[in-house]
This record gives structure tokens, C-alpha cells and sequence, in this order.
């Protein structure tokens, strides 16, 4: 009967589509920018790979819920926190290497879930393409009450990463995609609020429905979480402070481990060394000082000694490396604008 009515929903959803809620599209060089907006994100992403970066972010926003698609070319973790007060939901389109969220491997045949006000560790994979879905709590607890109390979707939600079937999933991502491409495409048409709920509970109950699938399980902790509290440990240790930011040797003897077994985990969780890793983290540290502040009042010497390089040339060829440009390259605030 629930799947009766949902493909009832979308049904109507698609024929009478008008909408009053916000859509953006746009494309970005720079990951930092890309991070920046997304609305309602706490959070900082630090591109790891080699490379110019080139992403694209579609957004849709009704007033209980964002959903939005992002694609990028190039490995990119996300530290941040979740909304407070919202039941965020993330589905793989496309991941064509290894993933990693929460310390929990994970493929594109999963379903990522945070709770607001979670802080979180997504590593993401050259070429990842994801539909992420955040909705204000009441509203998931309004749809969970229509479905029925027959499941217990607070016990789902508890997990971090779901494995559901793939044939499920492939009709719901379709389902789901094609109700979200015609979101964010429909422009030049008069406004509605009766239209932005269905929207919001056409996805939301495509999702509980996909996950409340008897054939769903909770993605188990292994071996690969201790690699990745090992590589999330680094990431903090690194970031807390950059400019006396420690060498893998003083990692390893601050969490008791041995340098193989960080090398073992940088390579298992972000596929690079953990030399590579934390300095493309210090980098991305230079670069979001560089892009958030005026020439006059931060010189690329300083944003670089902040995040620990005091050899200008040795610098800049690291940072050319990574993100394809010169810092001297790098787009910079106008005079007179703050971030």
C-alpha cells in the first residue's frame, strides 16, 4: 500500500510540477568556493589529488529540505558538522573508487546518513558523482508516521552507511534523480507550496522506503576503521595546528603506532601517502586564506608561513602541483570585500 501511494506521489509530482523553491547551478575551479556554497553546510573540503579542479553543484531549496548533486573530478575529503535539527540522506550516483565515510567503506550501492549536528569525515573518490538530501527533522518524523510504525527507522538511522539491494536502488536513484533534474530545471513557471511538500515527501519517502527494504543491513566496522580513525586522527592533528604542523614520524609516535601501519591506512583510506595527504591538507589551508582575503592585507608569504612552508619556491611548485595554478594565480577578494 505505501508503495502504492508513493508512486502515486511521484506520479502527480511529475505531472503538475510548479515550483516556488530556490534552484542554482554552477560550476567551480576551486573546491573551497564549491564548499562555500552549499547552504546550511558547516564544513571544509580539501582537494587531495593532482590537478585542476572542475565540479559542478545543483541546488534545490523548499523550505523544509535542500537537496542538491554535486560531481568532481578530483579526491576531495569533507570535514565538517551536519545541520542541526535536519535528518541528512546522501546517495552514490556514480563512485568509481573507494569511498569512505564515517570510517566505514563504502561503494555506490549504499546509502550515507547523518544526524544534525554530527561532525563527520567523507573521502571521496576521483569522479564521484552524489545526491545528498537534508530535511528538517519534523518532516521526517511527519513521514515516518504516514508510512507506519511497522518499521524502526530510528534504528536504521543509527547507521552511518546502508547497504540495500542493488536492483532497489537502481529504481529508486532513477526515481529520485529524474525528480530532482526537473526540480532544478523548471524555471519559468508560478509558484506553489503545494507542490514544494510533495517534493519534499516524494524524495523523502523514496528514500525510507529504499532503506526500510527488508534486504537493507547496517554497514559493519572492520579493519578498515581503524584505518580510518588513524587517517581522521592525522586530519585533525594536522589542520589544529598548520603552521607547526608534525612530520609522519611525530604522527606516529603520538598514536602509538608504527609507520607502516599509517602508511597502510592513508593508502587503504585516501589511495595516497600519508606525506602527500597532510601536505595537500596544509595547501588547501594556504589556498582558502589566499581566496577569502585581499592582497594588501594577507601576502601569499604569509598564508604560506601560517600553514608551515617558509621555502617560497619549494611552495609554490607543491601548490602548482596540486591545484594547477600558481598562488600568485590564484583569484583573490577585490579590494574592499570582506568573506
Amino acid at each position: 500500500m505505501a508503495k502504492f501511494l508513493l508512486c502515486e506521489k511521484v506520479a502527480n509530482f511529475r505531472a503538475k510540477l510548479v515550483l516556488t523553491m530556490q534552484q542554482q547551478i554552477d560550476r567551480f575551479s576551486d573546491v573551497h568556493a564549491h564548499a562555500q556554497s552549499l547552504r546550511s553546510w558547516r564544513q571544509t573540503y580539501s582537494q587531495i589529488s593532482a590537478g585542476t579542479l572542475d565540479s559542478s553543484l545543483h541546488q534545490v531549496t523548499t523550505p523544509r529540505a535542500h537537496l542538491f548533486r554535486e560531481q568532481m573530478n578530483q579526491r576531495v575529503v569533507q570535514h565538517g558538522v551536519a545541520p542541526a535539527g535536519h535528518v541528512c540522506f546522501a546517495v552514490p550516483i556514480s563512485a568509481p573508487g573507494r569511498v569512505c565515510m564515517q570510517g566505514r567503506d563504502a561503494d555506490d550501492n549504499s546509502v550515507f546518513l547523518l544526524q544534525g549536528g554530527d561532525e563527520f569525515m567523507f573521502h571521496m573518490p576521483n569522479g564521484m558523482d552524489m545526491l545528498s538530501m537534508t530535511f528538517e527533522r519534523t518532516l521526517y518524523d511527519e513521514v515516518v508516521a504516514l508510512l507506519g510504525a511497522q518499521t524502526d527507522f530510528d534504528k536504521l538511522l543509527r547507521q552511518s552507511v546502508i547497504q540495500v539491494p542493488t536492483r532497489r536502488l537502481q529504481h529508486a536513484r532513477r526515481r529520485m534523480v529524474a525528480m530532482f533534474s526537473e526540480a532544478v530545471h523548471t524555471r519559468e513557471m508560478a509558484g506553489s507550496s503545494e507542490h514544494e511538500r510533495e517534493l519534499e515527501r516524494a524524495m523523502l519517502e523514496e528514500l525510507l522506503l529504499l532503506i526500510a527494504d527488508p534486504s537493507s543491513t547496517g554497514r559493519p566496522r572492520d579493519t578498515q576503521s581503524a584505518h580510518s580513525f588513524i587517517v581522521d586522527r592525522c586530519h585533525h592533528i594536522a589542520v589544529a595546528d598548520g603552521s607547526a604542523a608534525p612530520s609522519v614520524i611525530e604522527l606516529c609516535q603520538q598514536l602509538h603506532v608504527s609507520r607502516r601501519t599509517v602508511q597502510n591506512s592513508f593508502r587503504n583510506v585516501a589511495e595516497t601517502t600519508p606525506l602527500h595527504y597532510l601536505r595537500s591538507l596544509r595547501l588547501n589551508g594556504v589556498r582558502r586564506e589566499l581566496t577569502s582575503t585581499v592582497p594588501t592585507k594577507v601576502s601569499i608569504g604569509d598564508a604560506a608561513a601560517r600553514w608551515g612552508f617558509f621555502h617560497l619556491s619549494h611552495f609554490a611548485a607543491d601548490y602548482q602541483e596540486l591545484f594547477g595554478e600558481l598562488p600568485s594565480q590564484t583569484r583573490r577578494l577585490a579590494v574592499g570585500v570582506t568573506c
